[in-house]
């Protein structure tokens, strides 16, 4: 048995459901294409298709094993065109993940253009402030913002991001302006923690008027603390608090009046924009060249507007 066709066979079953249709897309008599899965499923010692006369089924090994079996083939198949590949020509699947608010604003509206170029590329495309493991859970690439925790992994830095600081009118009429970084014990901050129940992230900033670039951070009161950045500027919408984020993710309230930026020569450190990767010694070219596209759609919004 060849295991590479029995993959092939296996995996064109499992996208149509149906021994028939892949005998039929693959130009193969439906008997070779049953013998070829019942081979690999003795070879690999489980059932991977629930079979009845209406329809063909994925078992749950079925369904892990076609996830490996993808992946694997889409390398094979680039490896086949290494020294021959163009933008048309690359295919295979990407899994990556990103923050909330970078892949609605700034990734997603932007996609189609992506695979209008790659159309041979499919992209599974994750996004939360959860910390995902990019190994265990299969991700060919994740953007983290902020400082990053030692890792084993590669980092392709991206540039930084400026923050800002902001509350919503109706908090204003409420609270009032703070002129300087003295105020701020009278006023109340919305609070994030990656980890509820943990102590929130403190207001940071660079005091203006000391003329030195020291970064200083102090605890304000919290009336509300939340755990993901959507919350976090829903709750400075809702006027509970300040907030301090990334000049790009508040673009569009501070356009149309429903943040405003308070504090302007007490801006916190520029955040970190980075791309993970793991350690392999050849990188899948779809891979690069979206990491490539995606330090060009992010160009516009870094602090130095320097290509990464």
């Amino acid at each position: 048995m060849n295991k590479l066709e029995a993959m092939q066979v296996f995996r064109r079953v499992a996208e149509l459901a149906s021994f028939t249709r892949a005998a039929d897309s693959l130009g193969l008599p439906k008997a070779s294409v049953s013998n070829s899965v019942r081979q690999l499923e003795n070879l690999l010692g489980t059932r991977l298709f629930h079979r009845t006369t209406r329809k063909v089924q994925l078992t749950q090994d079925g369904m892990t094993f076609y996830e490996r079996c993808r992946d694997l083939l889409s390398d094979v198949e680039e490896l086949e065109t290494l020294f021959t590949q163009t933008p048309s020509t690359l295919h295979g699947r990407l899994r990556v993940d990103m923050p909330t608010g970078i892949a609605k604003n700034l990734v997603i509206p932007r996609l189609a253009d992506f695979l209008a170029q790659h159309p041979g590329i499919e992209i599974e495309l994750g996004s939360t402030d959860r910390r995902v493991d990019l190994v265990q859970e299969g991700f060919d690439c994740v953007m983290r913002i902020g400082v990053l925790d030692d890792s084993a992994l590669i980092v392709r830095s991206l540039g930084e991001f400026e923050m800002v600081n902001c509350a919503s009118p109706s908090y204003v009429a409420r609270y009032g302006t703070p002129q300087h970084p003295d105020d701020l014990s009278d006023h109340v901050m919305v609070g994030y923690a990656t980890t509820l129940g943990t102590r929130p992230v403190p207001f940071e900033y660079m005091d203006a008027r000391s003329g030195e670039a020291v970064y200083t951070s102090c605890m304000m009161k919290t009336i509300v603390t939340v755990n993901n950045a959507e919350s976090y500027s829903n709750a400075c919408l809702a006027g509970l608090g300040i907030i301090q984020v990334p000049r790009v993710s508040a673009r569009d309230h501070l356009r149309d009046g429903s943040f405003v930026e308070i504090l302007p020569g007490c801006l916190a450190p520029p955040m970190p924009v980075s791309l993970l990767y793991p350690n392999r010694r050849h990188l899948p070219k779809r891979v690069q060249v979206f990491m490539d596209w995606l330090s060009v759609v992010l160009q516009t919004y870094r602090s130095d507007g320097s290509s990464a």
